[in-house]
């Protein structure tokens, strides 16, 4: 049997969608948690999906390829690593380091991320529905 989606970025924007569905709950979590102390805030990476969401696709593309394992769901530290980790990562007086401020930022940023791939997939859908269809 052919599989019709697979030739399409149908999958792939599936992936992105429940990917952000699951990262929007990690950061509600941060929120709800925001007067909690000693609480310290989490988040999904959204570099290690990407990175594992294209090793996918190309392991798709060209199946000889190695594929690396990829750790899209691993809960890491919100801020992760490099220079701005320093001056973002503040410890509140109750010892939290949940600032309402980014964490409103990065659901409004997962939120546009989960936007755009369900518009991609309509989109996609009604490109193979005009194909079925035959209209031009």
């Amino acid at each position: 049997m052919l599989d019709l989606f697979s030739s399409t970025a149908i999958p792939a924007l599936e992936q992105s969608a429940v990917f952000a569905q699951r990262r929007h709950q990690v950061l509600a979590g941060n929120l709800a948690n925001l007067d909690t102390p000693n609480y310290r805030s989490r988040d999904l990476s959204v570099d290690a999906f990407q990175n594992a969401l294209a090793n996918s696709i190309q392991q798709t593309q060209s199946p000889s390829a190695s594929r690396s394992p990829g750790h899209a769901g691993t809960v890491k530290p919100a801020f992760g690593d490099g220079p701005r980790a320093a001056m973002q990562e503040v410890v509140y007086h109750d010892g939290s380091d949940v600032g309402m401020e980014h964490q409103v930022t990065q659901i409004a940023k997962n939120q546009h991320m989960h936007n755009l791939a369900i518009a991609l997939m309509r989109n996609q859908f009604g490109v193979l529905q005009a194909a079925i269809s035959e209209r031009v």
